[in-house]
């Protein structure tokens, strides 16, 4: 027991707790949302949270014989005179128990003289120091009952538990393996189920750190930094779901698309090395007949990779020709990338160099490294002035006729060595460096180009990026990076895109085929079904491997490629829906099944099937030469989507899935949207709907507004109620009608039967024609 005291002070929900040596601040924003903080003299600003998250509300704080207790309706922490945090549940089950004991660390036993053989024989060793004296850790008791979510779309498998994770944006070249510690982004949230009862720590701090999450010792497991303030937020919540909704609620959630954004797109490095070879690609998806809103554009079609430029040699008149692929439905997605050629006549270099916007090194000189165009220049994204400048450019692109932007590179890469920690950038309003801001640098880009496009737009920005930190949901859709055409990355898509889902980011993909090595027929058709729910869809591939569109591997490989992509428009007014639910509850679209059944822990640990809000279940193909695969389902009654057969749940079935099959289930009485298949989607509203009855009743509500523009922020938008009740009486009330037009006509399809209601415009109601 220690023997120092504790005191604390109370006022307007911060308590500041003191002992002898140090002092602790608890701020309270929302019941089951807890801000622990101690200041280290560094900086206080966030990149992940934007206004102010704190509501009024009613608690408590005791002081009890050896500690502090502060309580809500939701969550009681301890704080003890040693400043230990013990956080408990409403009813006292135990979250986050302070661990009391000292850690034994696995290299211990390792002095530096052997960690240099090691080293040298390609081998890593933990780089983070207790020998650094900013280095902080908070380390936490683990129970047997402990498993681990979150994190972004970290390597490896669904749960956590068992590994340890860094967090510093990385560029990596390599094939993506279960060890690898860092990719692209930096998402430092964690979800925990301890015992069955849910929980999240954030940690909002942008220097380099470390997750180990019960690697080290089945006794405890500890995040730890190398710099910045001791700030975490406790997350409570009576579900996972309740808990994710509290994150999303302090960091942001996902913007609703534009619908079209929803649709398949396809990339390829070197499409846009001459308009010849882009027309040739999207007449080739209008011969067969499949579906294409978007092509990307990587970093050819610019002047020797100068960003803000369009090479007109290769493509005579930009601005016709990418209007010329719009009229026909076919939006263009150029890249761009941080680096600005170092050049005396590149009026974009010339322009940040003369304001003073490029990062520096430290003797105040401009700081260059090589990337793609040569030797470059690197916006310094953390100063807003940069922020807007940058955003200004975008209107170029969108002149032309750009849909969007993807950004790369924005780790940030560079060839010619990392960028040094050193290297100064501006954090907002005061002078920092690359060690703070690498983690932001994406982020910071993202929201310069989602605010670019807004303002000159209006629409809803479309923004795709590499790399990204907590927050970063708020400006830009994601992808998982530079993968491959293996069958491993084709199994890891299922648990990153869940983690990505958990950690905020709603709209996320992975490269459909991988983009490097040479992808198979099997590969790439399974990939497709796995890929063919997922908010991002978007097959893209590397210069140097094989061509790997719908059509190059053959007849049967093009048919089933069709059947999916039509079969994923069918169901772009449920994704739609999910899209606008999440705006409301910050819930992802594609979720892990521990997410919607967290108190079954049969699903604590299923790493190959996934699901479409609460209402479908998917359980792709993911190994070479399968056919036929056990899937588990959870509790309630099942329903198979192509059979119709019904399957009781909490239980595994053996599925028949040939090389054209995908394993989908429906949840029984459901009514889901059955959208009309296109092979573009218009901007125009639709004048019709259908939806489907899976079982024998169900009710749903239907989400309808312009799916272009920000007015439904303003109630313009459209609630339909669809209902069919256990006697069979269906019904659809209009229950909000902010948006013109409704639909003229709904459809209803019921297992024996089909009604039309038509809609009457003079007493604003629906009825059976």
């Amino acid at each position: 027991m220690s023997s120092q005291s504790i005191e604390f002070e109370d006022k307007n929900q911060q308590i500041t707790l003191h002992n002898d040596d140090n002092t602790l601040q608890l701020t309270i924003l929302e019941p089951d949302i807890i801000q622990v903080f101690q200041d280290h003299n560094k900086s206080k600003n966030s990149y992940a949270i934007e206004g102010n998250k704190q509501e009024k509300v009613e608690y408590q704080v005791v002081k009890k014989d050896h500690y502090i207790e502060v309580t809500t309706s939701a969550l009681c922490i301890q704080v003890d005179a040693a400043l230990k945090v013990d956080v408990y549940d409403a009813t006292g089950n135990p979250l986050i128990i302070d661990y009391r004991g000292e850690r034994q660390s696995i290299n211990k036993t390792v002095d530096e003289a052997h960690k240099k053989i090691v080293r040298s024989e390609g081998h890593e060793v933990s780089t983070l120091s207790h020998k650094d004296d900013t280095y902080y850790e908070v380390v936490k008791s683990l129970d047997d009952d402990e498993q681990f979510y979150g994190l972004g779309d970290k390597t490896g498998y669904l749960n956590k538990r068992g590994y340890e994770y860094d967090n510093w944006n990385y560029d990596e070249p390599r094939p993506h393996i279960e060890s690898f510690t860092h990719l692209y982004k930096s998402i430092p949230v964690m979800f925990g189920l301890k015992n069955g009862h849910p929980y999240g720590l954030f940690f909002d701090n942008t220097y380099r750190s470390h997750f180990d999450m019960g690697k080290e010792s089945p006794n405890y497991y500890y995040y730890s930094a190398v710099d910045g303030n001791l700030n975490y937020y406790i997350l409570g919540g009576t579900s996972l779901k309740a808990v994710i909704s509290n994150y999303t609620y302090l960091t942001g959630r996902v913007p609703l698309p534009q619908k079209w954004m929803l649709g398949y797109q396809q990339s390829r490095w070197g499409y846009s090395m001459s308009q010849e070879r882009v027309q040739e690609i999207v007449d080739k998806f209008a011969e067969y007949h499949l579906p294409l809103e978007a092509i990307h554009f990587d970093i050819d079609y610019m002047v020797g990779y100068r960003v803000f430029t369009w090479d007109t040699d290769k493509f005579k008149h930009p601005k016709q020709f990418l209007n010329d692929l719009k009229s026909k439905g076919v939006r263009v997605i150029p890249i761009l990338d941080p680096g600005v050629k170092q050049d005396d006549n590149y009026d974009i270099y010339q322009e940040g160099l003369k304001k003073g916007y490029f990062a520096k090194n430290p003797d105040g000189s401009v700081y260059i490294n090589r990337v793609w165009p040569g030797k470059s220049a690197f916006p310094d994204f953390g100063n807003p002035d940069v922020r807007t400048w940058w955003g200004q450019h975008c209107k170029f692109l969108l002149d032309t006729g750009a849909a969007g932007i993807w950004i790369d590179m924005n780790e940030p890469a560079t060839f010619d060595g990392n960028m040094p920690e050193e290297v100064v950038m501006t954090d907002e309003d005061q002078q920092s460096n690359l060690k703070q801001l690498n983690n932001v640098y994406g982020h910071n880009m993202a929201r310069a180009t989602y605010d670019g496009i807004k303002s000159a737009t209006g629409k809803r920005p479309y923004v795709i990026t590499r790399a990204a930190y907590a927050g970063t949901q708020k400006y830009s859709t994601i992808w998982t990076g530079d993968n491959q055409s293996l069958w491993p990355h084709l199994q890891m898509m299922i648990p990153q895109l869940s983690n990505l889902g958990l950690s905020g980011f709603s709209f996320a993909g992975t490269d459909i085929g991988g983009f490097s090595a040479d992808t198979t027929p099997e590969l790439l058709t399974r990939w497709i079904e796995a890929a063919i729910f997922s908010p991002l869809l978007r097959n893209h591939s590397a210069l140097q491997v094989r061509d790997q569109e719908p059509w190059v591997f053959g007849e049967q490989v093009l048919s089933i490629y069709r059947k999916y992509l039509h079969l994923r428009y069918h169901f772009i007014p449920y994704l739609y829906d999910c899209f606008a639910q999440e705006t409301k509850d910050g819930l992802p679209v594609l979720r892990p099944l521990v997410l919607n059944y967290d108190d079954d822990a049969n699903v604590r640990n299923l790493n190959d099937e996934y699901m479409v809000g609460d209402r479908i279940l998917v359980a792709p193909i993911v190994q070479q030469g399968q056919t036929v695969r056990s899937v588990y389902l959870p509790q309630g009654d099942w329903l198979d989507l192509w059979s119709g057969v019904q399957y009781g749940g909490k239980n595994n079935i053996i599925v028949e899935a040939p090389i054209d099959k995908l394993p989908v289930f429906i949840k029984m009485n459901s009514i889901l949207p059955w959208g009309q298949f296109v092979e573009h989607i218009s901007e125009q509203p639709d004048e019709t709907m259908t939806f489907r009855l899976f079982g024998n009743s169900g009710s749903y509500k239907h989400y309808q507004d312009d799916g272009v523009d920000f007015e439904y922020e303003n109630g313009q938008y459209n609630l339909y109620q669809v209902t069919v009740t256990t006697d069979g009486e269906a019904s659809v009330t209009l229950t909000n009608n902010g948006f013109a037009p409704v639909y003229k006509y709904i459809y209803l399809e019921l297992p024996n039967k089909k009604l039309t209601f038509e809609y009457d415009e003079k007493n604003k109601k629906y009825s059976v024609a």
